[in-house]
């Protein structure tokens, strides 16, 4: 049985600052996942001045961008949001391997959750699908798993 975050009882956003990173590069793509992002967010409960969004040229340079969100103290949580989509080069498998690596250690060495919306999809139609088509949006996944990580946080630390 597959569970996405959006099957997951409700997050509460209350008080919570959001930054969403959204790489430009396949923006048919990437701006889908942060328009499905924000709306997450706002049904949780974040309110539309707590949520940034901010615009970088690639999928690599996500992990850049969510450090320095994370760094500057304003916000909570990031949603990494960007799609690779396979060509005919080894770029696409670098691109995938890193990003993910670099969004993975800028989460595990700030703390912060990091919400993973990157898709890597091998065709435009799988992109596609997985932002606001048939596979649903993965921006809204990456965002209620961002609050998700910080409801969990929250019940760790006994609050």
């Amino acid at each position: 049985m597959r569970v996405s975050p959006s099957s997951l009882p409700a997050q509460d956003g209350r008080n919570r600052r959001i930054a969403i990173v959204v790489a430009r590069f396949n923006h048919e793509i990437t701006e889908p996942l942060a328009l499905g992002a924000r709306r997450a967010l706002l049904a949780a409960g974040v309110a539309e001045d707590a949520i940034a969004t901010y615009h970088v040229p690639g999928a690599f340079e996500l992990p850049l961008a969510c450090r320095w969100a994370i760094e500057c103290g304003r916000f909570d949580a990031v949603v990494a949001l960007g799609a690779v989509i396979r060509g005919e080069t080894n770029h696409y498998d670098y691109v995938c391997s890193e990003a993910s690596r670099g969004i993975a250690d800028a989460q595990l060495a700030t703390g912060v959750p990091i919400g993973f919306g990157l898709l890597t999809c091998d065709t435009v139609e799988q992109a596609v699908a997985r932002a606001g088509g048939s596979a649903g949006n993965k921006g809204e996944d990456a965002a209620l798993a961002a609050l998700a990580m910080l409801g969990l946080r929250r019940q760790i630390d006994g609050a």
